[in-house]
């Protein structure tokens, strides 16, 4: 009976670090702004133009939307071990 809750425990892993992994980098593109200096400059030389695309809803930054994701991905980390330990 150990096999489904590893199963159930290696999901919650997945889940938890794309969640914590979209997160970082949202945050990251919320506390930047701007692009990067060389990924600017290429775009400008190709004539294409930032997106101003969002995740979210305005209501929202991108940067607190990223940390509720990476708090997200803590929490399920947590719960996939306690799920763990428990069967165990």
């Amino acid at each position: 009976m150990n096999r489904p809750a590893q199963r159930h425990a290696s999901v919650l892993y997945a889940v938890s670090g794309t969640c914590a992994a979209l997160g970082a980098l949202l945050w990251v593109r919320g506390r930047t702004g701007a692009l990067p200096r060389a990924y600017g400059d290429f775009l400008a030389a190709d004539s294409y133009t930032a997106s101003s695309w969002r995740i979210w809803s305005p209501a929202v930054p991108e940067e607190r939307l990223g940390l509720y994701l990476v708090v997200a991905g803590l929490l399920l980390a947590a719960f996939a071990r306690l799920l763990s330990s428990r069967r165990d």
